[in-house]
């Protein structure tokens, strides 16, 4: 028996569950209504178009086979009827209908439905300071928006930029801004760090200090208290509490929001913070009602909880398991790690799972352990080093969460994406130190990155290495009275360590190579705590073990070594 669907919203997740559905059932009559003319782009895809790595808007709307996806393509190709320019305005539950307006004559009629799914997205957070609504200033809301950012740039009009929000959207978008077109650009967040909630301090840090090297001037823990007017109705800068940034274009970008209303109205359950409650089935507390994509609250894989995702790729497959059901084959979507990967210039930072602050506040017994291996094998001509985190909870030993930063490269999205596999299935310390991981020396080490921080996890977990927390080190290498007893042991080739040994003292910064440390540990001072360093920490821990077998118990591993401190831009370090 033929059926009416209507699908409300045709960006990600209403497209891909309307051409799937139309495939499953032929015969059934689906509808999808959205209040924009462009629909079915690639929202992830905007700051790249800005940048110009993306050279025309059409490409964000196209086909992998270059036929762009307008009302004509899913009437023509999928049979989806499309109702472009038209808001979705009530919904009446006990008859099975839409109210729908035309924005363009303001006409308004009822659309039937035997099945409804929404798919209405999200909206971009305004910050309601004086000046937002000048000329000049954006949020990324939809390709209008970056249609004429990109034109303005183009044209030449903007020599300076703000960007206000250091979350995904907002690094994207001031690396769109300085690498092509060379734009003055500053980056404003509230926060203490960057990608706030997402990755632990360290990480941001790195991220950071990659960011300023490359031009973009990156200001934390700093607000925009209003936009600045030209007296003409246009922005000219941004004042924070602390300064003013000159600007011809700011850029908001502090979060999304569900849109629910229409959700809400109708009498769907909603989270506090807007997103639509669905079971695992994606359907509302209304059985003939399913929603999906960013208008959506999601559980999380790690803490039970409601959670927020607003990402395209899980829109696409929750959109597909939305048709299956109104089909009637059973599927469900069990919820979301929060994997999470970008790019900044030539660096990757990527995350999955839950942060070890996050971990702390659930209420878990966190821990982590932090390394810094190369991401191929080490004789390989292009390895590079990169950061690993993996969050663990001590009692149970499962893996909450991991972190990388490295060169933007291939490395860090398989290690992430092996790890939010692990994660969703409840992974242990001891499932990532035996996961099977595809080997040449190209790719990987023979000890694979993931293996070799679990490796590190099980030793601490096991008490068999000790270390010292990379803010307690920085804080203390800040003010060394502070811990009058206490010493680095540096076990680096004389000729690293040299530097060092001079800039503060043969008392505080002791330098005996690894090699040498059996023959001459005896020449170690006593009465001191060893803070031993290397430049990834696999050294320090060996002769950790080795002072720790001959009663030396008195020392700390700096777990990721080195390694990490240089890619922090703390001002003592030296290259």
């Amino acid at each position: 028996m033929s059926k009416k669907i209507v699908v409300i919203g045709a960006v990600a997740a209403g497209p891909k569950a309307a051409c799937r559905l139309k495939r499953l059932q032929p015969d059934w009559e689906i509808t999808l209504v959205d209040q924009d003319s462009l629909i079915s782009y690639g929202g992830c895809g905007i700051p790249y178009y800005v940048s110009g790595d993306v050279s025309d808007e059409s490409e964000l709307r196209a086909t992998s086979f270059h036929v762009v996806r307008d009302p004509a393509f899913f009437n023509n190709a999928k049979g989806v009827q499309v109702m472009t320019r038209t808001r979705a305005l009530a919904i009446d539950r006990q008859a099975k209908k839409v109210r729908v307006e035309n924005l363009d004559t303001g006409d308004q009629h009822d659309l039937a439905y035997d099945q409804l799914m929404l798919a209405t997205g999200a909206r971009p957070f305004e910050l309601p300071i004086p000046g937002a609504d000048l000329d000049g200033v954006f949020t990324i809301a939809n390709l209008h928006k970056a249609i004429e950012i990109r034109k303005r740039i183009s044209q030449g009009k903007v020599s300076r930029a703000v960007v206000i929000g250091g979350g995904a959207i907002g690094i994207e978008m001031a690396e769109a801004l300085t690498d092509l077109w060379g734009v003055e650009t500053s980056l404003l967040e509230l926060e203490p760090q960057l990608l706030p909630c997402i990755v632990d301090w360290p990480f941001a840090a790195m991220l950071k200090q990659h960011l300023m090297e490359k031009n973009v001037s990156v200001y934390t823990g700093e607000s925009a208290m209003h936009l600045i007017d030209d007296g003409q109705g246009k922005v000219i800068g941004v004042q924070t509490g602390l300064r003013r940034l000159e600007a011809d274009l700011v850029i908001m970008a502090v979060g999304v929001r569900p849109r629910s209303e229409l959700a809400r109205e109708a009498g769907l359950a909603v989270t506090p913070w807007g997103g639509i409650k669905v079971n695992q089935r994606l359907q509302t507390n209304d059985p003939d009602i399913y929603a999906a994509g960013d208008c959506i609250a999601t559980t999380s894989l790690v803490t039970g909880r409601d959670t927020y995702a607003p990402l395209g790729s899980l829109a696409n497959r929750e959109g597909r398991i939305v048709a299956d059901n109104m089909a009637g084959i059973p599927a469900m979507f069990k919820g979301v790690c929060g994997s999470f990967i970008m790019k900044a210039f030539d660096r990757c930072i990527a995350a999955t799972g839950i942060s070890y602050e996050a971990a702390q506040f659930e209420g878990f017994d966190a821990d982590y352990a932090l390394t810094s291996p190369p991401d191929r094998a080490h004789f390989f001509p292009e390895q590079a080093v990169v950061i690993l985190q993996l969050v663990f909870d001590r009692r149970s030993r499962r893996v909450l969460g991991l972190q990388a930063f490295g060169m933007m490269n291939d490395s860090i999205s398989a290690r992430v994406d092996a790890a939010a596999a692990l994660i969703a299935k409840g992974g242990t310390i001891e499932d990532f130190a035996t996961v099977e991981m595809a080997y040449a020396p190209p790719f990987s080490s023979a000890i694979d990155s993931i293996n070799a921080a679990a490796y590190v996890a099980e030793n601490l977990c096991d008490h068999r290495l000790r270390r010292i927390d990379l803010d307690h080190f920085l804080r203390w290498m800040n003010d060394m009275d502070r811990e009058p007893d206490w010493a680095i042991l540096d076990i680096r080739h004389p000729l690293e360590a040299a530097p060092y040994v001079e800039k503060f003292g043969a008392d505080k910064w002791v330098a005996l190579q690894y090699e040498q440390v059996r023959a001459r540990q005896g020449e170690l001072p006593t009465g001191k705590t060893w803070i031993i360093v290397c430049n990834a920490g696999t050294r320090s821990y060996e002769v950790q073990v080795f002072l720790d077998h001959l009663g030396k118990t008195d020392s700390m591993v700096l777990c990721g070594g080195l390694n990490v401190i240089s890619r922090l831009g703390v001002d003592w370090f030296s290259t």
